[in-house]
């Protein structure tokens, strides 16, 4: 087996054991681009031979989606296939861990019809709402990696061959998922372990407010709820199975408090959302609401993401990722959420994840509420980390903590 092969097999491997870890009798459900199938039966056969029951794909082709975007009509993209949420729900009821392959074409929808857009990102919201409780809560395993695809590869690296670029972004994926090194599988034990220990600084302190500054104009107040939860690396899904939902990883994240964010904050990277880009994002929060927005590039698109619901004009998430480490090191802009936003302190607008705080998963939507978590249709991460930023944290009595410093942890 030559080098490159054996890589691709130990990273398929990896993205079974140790992304999702999948346990025997428990079904395994893909979501992945026609072009990786080699790649997906390398992972049907890990999956297999770790004892998974079934292993069910669910492709996906770009043509396919841009061809549809331009012929069918707007009714089909208001009515998202009851069927297809029907059959995940399933699953997710049997046990099924998710592993869904992020890998497409960040311009695939430039030219569409951004309504088309926002209905089907409005209409499978809605039809997913059930099922996403099981990946939210972490009731079930769920993991989220990437391979190359030809449309992708050829948006990061615009100047050179097709072969030439798909190539290239295997080797930066390569190098992001540690799987340049001679164990990965240790490699990712002694990186979990590292966030493990921020992690519990972050618990430790339990933190009433962060406080973002940064030379490009970010001034933002960042309130955090009673009872917060910071997560780094992995978790425990309801069997008590440990599992590492993003591959790579180096954040570690917690929730706002739903009407706690108070100050203006600019965007770093681009967001590719549906298939379109959003670039050069401000952002303008008051008592936790988008009151204020715009965005040199993709303003309708970013207007349509927060008018999915009155919880997509707030934040979900915070999360806190050094400017020195691996993928921001590649010094390559991935157009792809899975990367960008680990190599970049980023938020999400729309839904928290109910773990982030104590007990949260066993709480109703409506207490859920009653703690200041938000709920939405959506959940976007935008990336806003620079080497520049600075994260004072303040404690229940009043002391301040330099979290970040030049954009890196300060601790």
């Amino acid at each position: 087996m030559d080098t490159f092969n054996k890589k691709l097999d130990d990273y398929a491997k990896l993205c079974v054991k140790v992304g999702i870890n999948i346990q025997p009798g428990e079904p395994l459900v893909i979501n992945a681009p026609v072009e990786g199938v080699e790649f997906v039966r390398l992972v049907a056969k890990h999956a297999y031979e770790a004892g998974a029951s079934e292993v069910h794909v669910n492709w996906n082709d770009g043509i396919l989606t841009k061809l549809k975007y331009e012929n069918a009509p707007m009714e089909v993209f208001e009515n998202f296939p009851k069927w297809y949420a029907d059959g995940l729900e399933d699953y997710a009821k049997k046990g099924a861990g998710f592993l869904s392959i992020s890998a497409q074409d960040p311009e695939l929808l430039k030219d569409a019809d951004p309504k088309k857009i926002a209905a089907n990102n409005k209409s499978s919201a809605i039809a997913l709402k059930e099922w996403r409780k099981y990946t939210m809560n972490d009731i079930n395993s769920w993991c989220v990696v990437s391979i190359p695809t030809k449309g992708w590869a050829k948006r990061v690296f615009p100047d050179v061959s097709e072969d030439e670029a798909v190539e290239l972004l295997w080797d930066k994926i390569f190098s992001a998922t540690r799987m340049d090194l001679d164990d990965p599988v240790a490699a990712w034990q002694e990186h979990l372990a590292t966030l493990k220990q921020k992690m519990e600084f972050l618990n430790e302190k339990n933190f009433k407010e962060l406080h973002y500054t940064s030379a490009n104009g970010t001034n933002l107040t960042v309130k955090l709820p009673e009872g917060h939860i910071w997560i780094a690396g992995g978790g425990k899904n309801s069997k008590g199975t440990y599992f590492v939902a993003n591959m790579p990883t180096e954040e570690v994240f917690t929730l706002p408090l739903k009407t706690g964010v108070d100050g203006v904050v600019y965007s770093t990277k681009p967001l590719n959302y549906g298939g379109k880009l959003i670039k050069d994002i401000k952002l303008t929060f008051k008592e936790g609401r988008v009151v204020d927005f715009e965005a040199k590039v993709g303003q309708e698109v970013l207007a349509d993401l927060l008018d999915i619901d009155e919880g997509a004009k707030y934040l979900g998430e915070v999360a806190l990722v050094p400017f020195d480490s691996p993928i921001s090191n590649t010094n390559t802009v991935f157009l792809n959420t899975l990367f960008d936003e680990n190599a970049s302190c980023h938020f999400a607008f729309g839904k928290a994840y109910p773990t982030n705080l104590k007990g949260g998963e066993n709480l109703t939507e409506a207490e859920l509420e009653a703690h200041g978590v938000n709920n939405s249709l959506t959940h976007v991460d935008f990336m806003i980390g620079s080497s520049d930023l600075s994260i004072v944290g303040k404690t229940q009595d009043g002391e301040e903590i330099q979290i970040f410093e030049n954009g890196n942890w300060a601790f």
